[in-house]
């Protein structure tokens, strides 16, 4: 099953965002399949605000331990978070 995890960062939080980026990467190759699309969500001039993934996974939960896990949310980066269940209506995923 497919869900999007939308997620804004916490006021400030730069810093963290660049130092766990190298672990956060690291953690997403070394679990393929789960995120199968991801980017970042920018401000009007290009500044980093938040992410948004594409993951699979059996249900929510399964979603949410996987995340409880990247190193971002180790960090404590984000400041919202919110995971809907998603379904693909036009285009693909490859």
């Amino acid at each position: 099953m497919l869900f999007v995890m939308s997620c804004l960062d916490r006021a400030g939080s730069a810093g963290l965002r660049t130092g766990a980026r190298p672990a956060h990467l690291a953690y997403l190759d070394a679990n393929p399949g789960v995120v199968r699309l991801a980017g970042l969500y920018m401000d009007d001039d290009g500044a980093s605000i938040g992410s948004m993934f594409i993951m699979e996974g059996e249900d929510r939960a399964a979603v949410e331990a996987f995340a409880a896990k990247d190193p971002y949310f180790q960090a404590g980066l984000f400041g919202a978070v919110e995971i809907r269940p998603w379904r693909v209506v036009i285009g693909q995923l490859a």
